[in-house]
């Protein structure tokens, strides 16, 4: 499905000038699509261009702060708004460039990149970093931004790859399953469980090898925007671990598994259940919940919100695949942009930084959106892989098909018992027997004592013309509502990827914007009939998806995969938890830049005894900036530089091992922007 967003008006951009940082954008999402989707990859990607874009753009103004580049350049004809034109192009062509030499489709991506490039009237040769021109500043902060991610733990330069195994290198526990074959080969079904997938395709279909492997297990290591932790090997925000079957938890791991399995029931247009998806009936949800009843009324006309009665089934596998960000989507960082984008399109949108002020022009707006929003999925990738690294949790294919093949948990007296096995539940999760396996009974060719189950039952064989519906079929063979060539992501289900990038996009842009409704109190995508679904025929009638605020919308982010059978709901909700987390510290991080009071922020340094003969000497620090140690002995003594002197800083806190075997010493650091 093609990811869009349109608001309840037309949009205004076919009326306006885009700015040089939302070409860039787009052309950033365009070269996402034509990528591996790789989430935390590209919200990184998207951060590094909104941040290089940001610098370039702060470079010659008064106030703001740049990011990793701090310099200032007033151009000598004044002419500020060529300049920033010219600087922010260099800057987004050389960081774009570097990016997606390593890109699936890095040919094409590169000499489109190039054609922008020469098409807005600059000249790829031109490498200068001479600042008193307007390109050598492109390009010089184009350095800095890449010599700082180069670092920052990701291993760009090793393609993204993991470490080697033996080396802190990530590996599984289980063995893979092969998802054509009945049941799993699962060693530990309480952590995750690579697949092995014939034919496989990545969301964008491009092929992929059979055997899936942890994407992005050095996430836990890669340096965030705004969050800080002082042990690198844990991670960033910890809220504890999801629940395991026979552990600790029990009870909420049967449950959600269980509430899966009901999900994909619901998979069908045939059951005549109709729902009210109107922001007027659905959303408005405490964070980490679902149980909102919508809001009273749209605050852009006063009035309530009209009903948008839709087949459940319908609305269900819509937003299954529309949230699910692919085929040829732009990953769920991305699809925030587009949404970004969207709003900055409203004709009556006031782009007013932080909701209140001057209203600011089209650039200004866009570089701090950009940077704002892609710093707050960063973080978000951050946090949730290092969760993902960190607790390794289980999907619901491995956990749906490792109980089904046990048996049932219900009752000891019938055929089939096993304490781990699935609990029945009539309608649902059943057991077979001989009067229910008979041809014509629902149970009809599924074995007798075998667990079945009422779900999708898979894709069916001609997707434009067929959809599947919902069936009984054995447990043990169990798929989410995927791709067949797709079947579940390759990293740990716990915690939501989308779930988190989504809340975290949510609060910057109800931050940015100074509400947490879209524009004109709606945002919607309407979905044709029949064509609009990539692996089965639907929905059966056009359809509209509708969200009041940023947080509804991602609220149903977080929903589609559960319907989708990649999630169960600890995943999502302690995603959004967490997500909201991330969004909020980088808004509070980002506005300090815009107005420059960044410069101001107080900083200390504290002492902390770790044993008898060390001392650790930690500092509140700010990535980029540059931090020097002095020490004396004495403080009637002037204080001595560390002989590194001036460093920049790349992870907060600043921290620092001393022996305290040669007797008292003081400390202070001295921060500056740039040495």
């Amino acid at each position: 499905m093609m990811v869009c967003l349109c608001l309840t008006l037309a949009t205004a951009r076919c009326f306006a000038v885009p700015s040089i940082a939302r070409i860039w954008n787009e052309q950033t999402l365009s070269d996402i699509r034509l990528d591996r989707p790789h989430p935390p990859v590209h919200a990184r990607n998207l951060f590094s261009i909104s941040a290089a874009m940001y610098d370039a753009w702060a470079a010659y103004d008064g106030v703001a702060v740049g990011f990793i580049y701090h310099l200032k350049h007033m151009d000598a004809s004044n002419d500020s708004v060529t300049a920033r034109r010219e600087a922010i192009s260099y800057a987004a062509y050389r960081i774009l460039s570097e990016r997606y030499a390593l890109s699936l489709n890095a040919a094409t991506t590169l000499t489109a990149l190039t054609a922008q490039f020469t098409a807005l009237g600059y000249n790829p040769a031109n490498t200068s970093t001479d600042t008193s021109t307007a390109a050598g500043v492109g390009n010089a902060v184009a350095a800095a931004v890449s010599a700082w991610f180069l670092n920052d733990g990701a291993r760009q330069l090793q393609g993204y790859a993991d470490f080697p195994a033996g080396q802190g290198g990530y590996e599984s526990v289980n063995p893979f399953m092969l998802t054509g074959s009945n049941g799993t080969p699962v060693a530990d079904v309480n952590r995750w469980q690579p697949l092995a997938i014939a034919n496989a395709v990545d969301q964008n279909g491009n092929p992929t090898g059979p055997l899936q492997s942890f994407q992005g297990p050095q996430w836990i290591g890669v340096r965030p925007f705004s969050l800080t932790r002082t042990n690198n090997t844990q991670p960033w925000s910890d809220p504890g671990p999801p629940p395991h079957l026979n552990g600790a938890g029990d009870a909420q791991f049967r449950s959600e598994v269980v509430e899966v399995i009901q999900r994909s029931s619901e998979l069908t247009p045939d059951d005549g259940v109709m729902v009210n998806i109107s922001p007027g009936a659905l959303g408005n949800n405490s964070l980490g919940t679902n149980n909102g009843s919508g809001h009273p009324a749209n605050p852009a006309t006063g009035l309530p919100y009209a009903p948008n009665v839709v087949k459940r089934g319908d609305f269900a596998r819509v937003l299954a695949e529309y949230w699910a960000d692919g085929p040829n989507s732009e990953t769920p960082p991305g699809h925030w942009n587009v949404i970004a984008n969207a709003v900055s399109d409203y004709p009556a949108f006031l782009k007013r930084i932080g909701g209140s002020g001057p209203i600011v022009d089209g650039l200004e707006w866009d570089v701090k959106v950009y940077f704002a929003l892609n710093a707050a999925v960063h973080d978000a990738a951050c946090a949730a892989w290092s969760l993902k690294r960190h607790y390794d949790g289980w999907r619901p294919i491995s956990a749906i098909r490792y109980m089904g093949q046990l048996g049932q948990s219900s009752d000891p007296g019938q055929q089939s018992y096993n304490a781990s096995g699935l609990p029945l539940v009539p309608g649902l999760i059943e057991l077979v027997t001989t009067a229910t396996s008979q041809p014509g009974a629902r149970h009809q060719g599924i074995r007798v004592g075998a667990v079945a189950i009422y779900a999708w039952p898979g894709q069916p064989a001609n997707p434009a013309t067929q959809y599947s519906g919902v069936k009984w079929t054995l447990a043990a063979s169990w798929l989410p509502y995927q791709k067949n060539t797709f079947v579940t992501p390759g990293f740990p289900g716990y915690i939501s990827g989308h779930s988190t990038f989504s809340r975290s996009a949510a609060e910057v842009m109800t931050a940015i914007t100074g509400s947490p409704f879209f524009p004109g109190g709606m945002g919607t995508r309407t979905v044709a009939a029949n064509t609009s679904l990539s692996f089965e025929q639907g929905p059966s009638q056009a359809l509209q998806l509708q969200w009041g605020t940023y947080y509804d919308a991602a609220d149903q982010a977080g929903l589609s995969r559960l319907w989708g059978g990649i999630h169960v709901a600890v995943d999502d909700l302690t995603g959004r938890l967490t997500g909201s987390q991330c969004g909020k510290g980088v808004w509070a991080l980002a506005r300090r830049y815009f107005d420059g009071s960044i410069k101001q922020s107080g900083f200390s340094a504290t002492i902390y005894k770790v044993d008898d003969s060390q001392s650790r000497v930690q500092c509140e620090a700010i990535r980029g900036f540059h931090y020097k140690l002095q020490t004396t002995t004495d403080m009637t003594q002037p204080f001595v530089d560390d002989p590194a002197g001036f460093v920049q800083c790349t992870d907060s806190p600043l921290i620092r091992i001393e022996s305290t075997n040669s007797g008292t010493k003081f400390f202070r650091y001295v921060r500056i922007l740039t040495p």
